[in-house]
C-alpha cells in the first residue's frame, strides 16, 4: 500500500522477480573500518528499536530467518549487509531510541550510523520505519534532520498498519505527511505495511526494484 498512485502490474512483477533472487548475509560491521566495499546499489533500513525492521526484511525476502527478530529492543548492534541477487544490497542499521544499553555502546552505534549514512557513495535511499500506532516521535527527528543535511534521500514506511483502525491510520498518515513537508530530503510517498499480513509488501518490493541495478543477461 502506498499513499500515492499504486505501482502498475509491470512494476509489481519486477519487484516479485527481484525478491525471488537469493538474499545472502555479506557482513556485519561494528565500526567504520569493517564496512564492506560499496560495490552494489544500497538501500538502508532504519528506525527505532522494536519498530519491526527485522520482520519487514524477512517479509520482503520471504526468508523468516534472514534478519533476527527479538522481543528485546536494541538487539541489532551492528550494520548488517545482505546481497540480493547481486543487484541490491539491503542494509539493516542498528535500532535507535532504546536507552537500556550502556551509553558508550549507544554513542558508538550512533557514530557508526552517522558515518555510514554520510559517507556511503552507493546509498540510494533510506527506508525510515515508523510504527503506525505511534507516528513520528522526537527520537526520529535527529536522524531525519541529519539525512536532510546530508542530502540522503529517505522514505517513510509505516509498519504494523494492521494494528491501527482506519480512522486513526488516516490521521497518522496526515500527520506524517505534514511533518515530511518540513524535510528537504524526504520522499513524498509513504508506504503502509504489515509484515504479519503481508500488506504493502509487493508495492515496497516494486519501489526497491526500481532502485536496483538492472538484471545482467545470462
Amino acid at each position: 500500500m502506498t499513499e500515492t498512485e499504486a505501482p502498475d502490474a509491470e512494476a509489481i512483477e519486477a519487484g516479485r522477480i527481484l525478491f525471488t533472487q537469493a538474499c545472502e548475509f555479506v557482513a556485519g560491521a561494528t565500526n567504520v573500518g569493517a564496512l564492506p566495499p560499496d560495490t552494489l546499489i544500497e538501500v538502508a533500513v532504519a528506525g527505532r528499536s522494536n519498530v519491526g525492521k527485522s520482520s519487514l526484511l524477512n517479509a520482503l525476502t520471504g526468508q523468516n530467518a534472514l534478519a533476527r527478530t527479538s522481543h528485546t529492543p536494541g538487539r541489532t548492534r551492528q550494520v548488517n549487509f545482505f546481497d540480493l541477487g547481486h543487484r541490491l544490497m539491503l542494509v539493516d542499521l542498528p535500532g535507535y531510541g532504546y536507552a537500556e544499553a550502556p551509553k558508550t555502546d549507544i554513542h558508538a552505534w550512533q557514530e557508526l550510523i552517522r558515518s555510514y549514512l554520510r559517507g556511503r557513495a552507493s546509498l540510494r535511499r533510506v527506508l525510515l520505519l515508523i510504527d503506525a500506532r505511534h507516528g513520528i516521535k522526537p527520537t526520529d527527528l535527529p536522524l531525519m534532520i541529519m539525512l536532510d543535511q546530508s542530502a540522503v534521500s529517505y522514505q517513510i514506511v509505516l509498519t504494523k498498519a494492521d494494528k491501527v483502525k482506519k480512522g486513526e491510520l488516516d490521521a497518522r498518515i496526515a500527520a506524517t505527511k505534514a511533518e515530511l513537508s518540513r524535510h528537504t530530503a524526504a520522499h513524498p510517498d509513504l508506504h503502509l505495511t504489515s509484515a504479519h499480513e503481508g500488506a504493502g509488501i509487493a508495492e515496497l518490493r516494486a519501489t526497491l526494484a526500481a532502485l536496483a541495478a538492472p538484471a545482467q543477461p545470462r
